[in-house]
């Protein structure tokens, strides 16, 4: 897949270290607009690290650097990000509206909804098919359901990067599908870079347009073919 060319997330000689064990070491990585990257790894190797550092909830070494390739400079980077889990109690009475408002609104949200919110909230939620979702319980949304809520949060503002963390783990067949399909559309019509994270060699194969093997270092990156082929995949995970 050919990138845009317009921007690039660059992560240069990143390193975390807690206490004296090292967690990452050297990672140099580049994240082009319009490019959908897949971190994977065994457990341990470090992907949830990477994801921390880049949204700043770890101390790290190294730069990190949004470059608007047009200008030749660098510029401040906007994040969006999808958590692998979210911890919801079933009977909270939190709806999907209030969630969604304390994000993008300084108003409480114990408040009368205000209709301008709830108009920009519907039309973001249309977006990812979900705009009949905003009156219903968040405790109440299925795992596809809620996925497709945190995505139209984490891209609202639209963001220059979106990070998703195992965004798919729970969530059926139909609902990886649905999900996958919406994160092409994001990149073709946002230019957006994508940092996932998946434990599923399968969907990473079919839907990475580049594949970093990660092992506390970078080890091998390309295609899904590639990676899959080369002997540092197959010493961590065996033939696929």
């Amino acid at each position: 897949m050919k990138s845009c060319g317009l921007h690039c997330v660059k992560i240069e000689n990143l390193s975390v270290e807690i206490g004296k064990e090292t967690i990452l070491q050297d990672i140099n990585l580049e994240v082009h607009c319009g490019e959908l990257v897949m971190l994977i790894g065994r457990n341990g190797a470090g992907k949830s690290t990477l994801l921390k550092s880049i949204l700043k909830e770890i101390e790290h070494t190294g730069k990190i650097d949004f470059i608007d390739m047009k200008e030749n400079k660098k510029k401040k980077i906007k994040i969006g990000y999808v958590p692998q889990n979210l911890n919801i109690e079933r009977d909270m009475p939190t709806t999907v509206y209030d969630m969604f408002a304390s994000y993008i609104s300084n108003k409480p949200v114990w408040l009368m909804k205000d209709k301008k919110i709830y108009k920009k909230i519907k039309e973001n939620l249309k977006m990812f098919g979900a705009e009949q979702l905003i009156d219903k319980r968040v405790g109440n949304l299925s795992g596809g359901e809620l996925q497709r809520v945190l995505l139209a949060i984490a891209t609202t503002p639209v963001p220059n990067l979106l990070i998703l963390d195992e965004p798919v783990s729970g969530v059926d067949r139909n609902g990886t599908k649905d999900f996958y399909e919406i994160l092409h559309k994001l990149k073709k019509e946002y230019d957006m870079s994508i940092i996932l994270v998946s434990h599923d060699l399968d969907l990473v194969k079919k839907f990475a347009d580049r594949v970093v093997l990660l092992d506390k270092e970078v080890i091998k990156q390309g295609t899904a073919e590639d990676v899959y082929k080369s002997k540092e995949f197959i010493e961590r995970f065996g033939e696929m």
